[in-house]
């Protein structure tokens, strides 16, 4: 049972939208908490700097009501007055406000009046008095009276009429905006945690509705398997990341779904490929077990076994070179080559089976061009083309050759007058052991190909990051253009492409 407690909680945890839901609740309550903390701390400097005003405006005020008139005889002390009209009740209530909370000492720091109200407040050391009437310092305080209550009390030097500085005070209660700063702190602090779970339960609907479109794909995918490869993931119309995704996914199945049709294909035609020449090895065998009677009849058996066995080798060695070609594993050899070089040296061994089948061979234009590839691959392609190019062009046909550089290309083309492709054809051409039907040379035709050569060729020109473009027409020949780029290769060596650019 705790077990499966467990197992569960790690589950529900370790879930996307559990993640998402959090990150969202302590994005969320880290906001709330900083704008709490900002709002307060403003509302408390507005307070502030509100009593600061005040009492600077009230300490104006006291400057135009107070005087402090020098002794009239030598010995009397110094008269404080306050002169205003008494018989004007707004301007005896100002003064009356200004002394509620209000202080006045003399230069030696003796106490010369005070309000009631700032007798219940901690008052001044005379000796801190004096210190401030010599430095002509003004200063703001809170300090509170026996009962608590908070007073904001700002001090400053205050000249009597023969310029002697006395040390006045003057207050106002603060109570107001402390209890309204606590009643603040109180309600934001009781509201924090209600708004914080309505962000978690507000976060995990808004991740779960975020989530569905990658819930419909998982139940999707677990419904393809490689009979069903061209189910496809309807996308949302929305254009954003997760339509990306399933776009992204739908193509990965449609890869899939090519790479499995090309493996059953592949698979069925090595079985074909094999079964023919080994079901000729045995009827033979079996014929000569059966027919054969003298030495000359069996010796003519095992050579024909000989020759069945021979191309199955030769079926075997290309399958697994173009296999280990299209896995990576055989990798490129890069160095700088001539390809005019390349193609002139192919030319010259293709020189007498082309004179013997009385074709025409030659290079009509050739440039200096140098590309950087693997040199035993350049060579098997100009090979396999060329030996297609001799072996479907009939007597007295010609095949032409073109080595030239266009713009960062080096191009290579190949022109025969041979029997030419069919155009339902040509797209399939570099598929492996297609062999275009009826395509004869004539009664001097070689023995049939294994119908590998030209996906050597896709492979290579991939590999090299370069292109294949064939224009045919039946009875009239064929041209195999080759475009690869001079200097480095623009894809990584191992590239192998599905799609071959192929133009009728």
């Amino acid at each position: 049972m705790l077990r499966s407690v467990r197992k569960f909680v790690v589950r529900f945890t370790g879930g996307l939208r559990f993640r998402l839901t959090l990150t969202y609740v302590v994005f969320f309550s880290i906001l709330l908490a900083f704008l709490g903390f900002f709002f307060r701390q403003t509302i408390q400097t507005l307070y502030d700097d509100q009593f600061r005003n005040l009492l600077t405006e009230e300490l104006g005020a006291v400057h135009g009501y107070l005087r402090i008139e020098k002794p009239k005889r030598k010995g009397q002390k110094r008269e404080v007055n306050w002169y205003y009209d008494r018989d004007d009740p707004e301007e005896a209530l100002i003064v009356d406000r200004l002394r509620q909370t209000y202080f006045l000492a003399d230069p030696a720091g003796s106490v010369v009046e005070m309000s009631s109200r700032f007798r219940q407040l901690p008052v001044e050391s005379a000796d801190r008095i004096r210190t401030a009437i010599q430095k002509r310092e003004q200063s703001w305080t809170v300090v509170r009276d026996h009962s608590g209550t908070p007073y904001l009390i700002h001090t400053a030097i205050i000249l009597s009429e023969d310029d002697l500085p006395y040390y006045i005070a003057i207050g106002r209660s603060v109570a107001d905006g402390e209890r309204f700063l606590r009643e603040f702190t109180w309600y934001y602090g009781w509201m924090l945690p209600l708004m914080i779970v309505s962000s978690a339960v507000l976060g995990w609907f808004m991740a779960g509705r975020a989530l569905t479109p990658v819930d419909d794909v998982a139940e999707i995918a677990q419904r393809i398997t490689g009979s069903n490869l061209t189910v496809q993931i309807p996308t949302r119309g929305c254009g954003d990341e997760l339509d990306r995704l399933i776009d992204a996914f739908n193509r990965m199945i449609e890869r899939l779904d090519a790479s499995f049709t090309q493996t059953r294909q592949f698979s069925t035609d090595v079985s074909h490929e094999l079964r023919t020449p080994l079901t000729a090895i045995r009827g033979q065998l079996e014929v000569a077990l059966l027919a054969a009677k003298t030495p000359e009849q069996y010796q003519e058996a095992i050579l024909n076994a000989l020759q069945d066995v021979e191309r199955l080798s030769r079926t075997i060695r290309a399958l697994l070179l173009l296999s280990q070609a299209e896995s990576g594993q055989l990798a490129l050899m890069n160095q700088p080559v001539r390809l005019d070089k390349v193609v002139a040296d192919v030319v010259e061994q293709f020189q007498i089976p082309a004179d013997g089948g009385q074709v025409r061979l030659s290079v009509i234009r050739s440039e200096e061009v140098v590309i950087d590839g693997d040199l035993v691959q350049i060579e098997r392609l100009v090979s396999n083309l060329l030996s297609n190019a001799v072996k479907y062009t009939p007597a007295q046909g010609q095949i032409q050759l073109s080595v030239y550089a266009a713009g960062d290309e080096a191009r290579l083309v190949i022109a025969d007058t041979g029997v030419g492709i069919a155009q339902d054809h040509l797209p399939y051409i570099f598929d492996r052991f297609y062999r275009v039907p009826g395509r004869q040379k004539g009664e001097n035709s070689p023995e049939k190909g294994l119908g590998l050569g030209l996906s050597f060729v896709a492979w290579i020109v991939k590999a090299h990051g370069g292109s294949i473009d064939v224009r045919s027409r039946l009875g009239s020949g064929t041209v195999f253009t080759v475009s690869i780029p001079r200097g480095a290769p623009r894809e990584p060596e191992s590239a192998v492409s599905d799609r071959h650019p192929v133009t009728a």
